[in-house]
């Protein structure tokens, strides 16, 4: 239990990490945006500033989202390998268990056995399917993140090389 909370915390480690280097950075743009805006001259050139403004922008937005997904997915990947050895160290001590009991058995009570034998088999089987569902879900909301945060920066950047060109 110990292992599996300093995991969560060095994940939201990393997380605080990547807010406070955003907010520098933040900041950082933010001054030069503001002594870059106190220097134009016409609207044409504002126009043509905020579009040089704007895909960066968007770039930073999509770069972000995907740090934060690759932390969280890691953090999820690491308790996720932790939580299967102690599911398997699991099942292997119900398992003895269970091949004791039916060892150990009266004559007699062969169904029975074998009824609890078909049971834990099933049990086994719907856990193993459920990770095999899991991970394909991981794995498919993960090429969605790409594809909406590479259309997204596709969108802007056609967007930025469209917005220059308006009349003032």
């Amino acid at each position: 239990m110990f292992g599996l909370t300093q995991k969560a915390f060095e994940g939201v480690e990393k997380l605080v990490e990547l807010n406070v280097q955003l907010a520098k950075s933040s900041l950082a743009e933010a001054t030069e945006h503001s002594k870059a805006l106190l220097s134009v001259k016409d609207a044409q050139e504002l126009l043509a500033l905020q579009a040089a403004l704007l895909q960066p922008s968007a770039e930073k937005a999509a770069a972000y989202t995907r740090q934060v997904y690759d932390i969280a997915s890691a953090t999820n990947a690491e308790l996720s390998k932790a939580a299967e050895v102690q599911v398997a160290e699991a099942q292997k001590k119900f398992t003895a268990a269970v091949d004791t009991m039916v060892k150990n058995a009266p004559a007699g009570t062969e169904s029975a056995v074998a009824l609890v034998k078909s049971a834990v088999s099933a049990a086994n089987n719907t856990f193993e399917s459920v990770q095999k569902a899991a991970k394909q879900a991981t794995e498919m909301a993960e090429a969605n993140l790409q594809a909406i945060t590479s259309t997204a920066v596709k969108a802007t950047q056609a967007a930025t090389k469209v917005a220059p060109r308006q009349p003032a």
